[in-house]
């Protein structure tokens, strides 16, 4: 496929940046594909919104993917669509071959804000997954006392969520998400709320996670250092209404990475700058708009 490397300062015209379009992964093996994917909303007494608009984007198994736009572009609409909480007005979504017309089992979803339950520990949190989907109490138990130690909260399974750090119970969160090792993790700004010290330091678990079971991974984020700090890919998305693909980046960054030092390297400074010079012209483009 055609990857984007811009060399001029100035910011490109969108008219002039071909539609992106989906890594060379089959149908039958993309861990997530959106094929021409559009969705409408129907407002009562108002015209249809068209949020995304015949959009084209694939995650291979493995992949880390992260996805950036202007504010409202509909990036969370993608990530609802994989998870099957969204249904596309046309087009398919599919995960592996098969059309997602349901909650995606192949899917685990981390939010951007809190999804624990107050009233269980971090220990119970982590679990439930594994309860709900009908795993035994001991092994269920097992498990989590395993993913507690992995996100390195040994000692603090007791603890209730108030009792604990914002980054504590991110962590917390990761590892609920992580526990039910389905082959696709979706994660909408996971990070967005925790301070940028705690953040990097998350940044830097999950990766060291990931690394472990390399599974796909779609990332919605609206930092764009945080998004080349922990991608294969970053693709690009147009300002709404009808957002769609309109660069992608391939991150030739080696991995391991530690994101707080590779920030610092001259190539990841050059791809931040072509990646920009595309999203600040949406960016602007998607201000303008909501002040209209």
């Amino acid at each position: 496929m055609t990857h984007f490397v811009l060399q001029d300062a100035a910011p490109p015209r969108v008219s002039d940046i071909p539609t992106a379009t989906a890594p060379a992964v089959s149908a039958t093996t993309a861990a997530l594909l959106f094929e021409n994917v559009s969705c409408t909303f129907s407002r009562p007494g108002k015209e249809s919104q068209t949020v995304v608009n015949k959009a084209t984007l694939s995650v291979a198994p493995g992949e880390f993917v992260s996805v950036v736009g202007p504010t409202g572009c509909g990036k969370s609409t993608l990530l609802n669509m994989a998870a099957g909480l969204l249904f596309p007005s046309a087009g398919r979504v599919l995960s592996f071959g098969k059309d997602i017309t349901g909650i995606n089992r192949n899917a685990t979803y981390l939010f951007q804000g809190e999804a624990l339950m107050p009233w269980r520990r971090a220990i119970d949190n982590i679990s439930a997954g594994l309860q709900f989907a009908g795993v035994p109490a001991k092994e269920a138990d097992e498990r989590a006392h395993l993913w507690l130690e992995r996100v390195g909260l040994s000692g603090h399974g007791h603890k209730f969520p108030y009792e604990m750090s914002g980054g504590m119970r991110k962590r917390v969160a990761m590892a609920q998400a992580l526990i039910l090792e389905t082959p696709v993790i979706l994660m909408d700004e996971p990070f967005s709320a925790l301070d940028i010290q705690t953040r990097q330091l998350m940044e830097s678990e999950l990766l060291a996670l990931w690394q472990a079971n390399r599974k796909s991974v779609l990332f919605i984020t609206h930092d764009l250092d945080e998004a080349i700090a922990l991608s294969d890919r970053v693709v690009v998305l147009s300002a709404g209404p009808g957002t769609r693909p309109i660069a992608e980046f391939p991150i030739d960054l080696p991995r391991p990475r530690e994101v707080s030092e590779i920030r610092n390297t001259e190539r990841f400074v050059q791809l931040h700058t072509q990646i920009w010079d595309v999203l600040r012209s949406e960016v602007l483009k998607g201000y303008e708009q909501s002040k209209r």
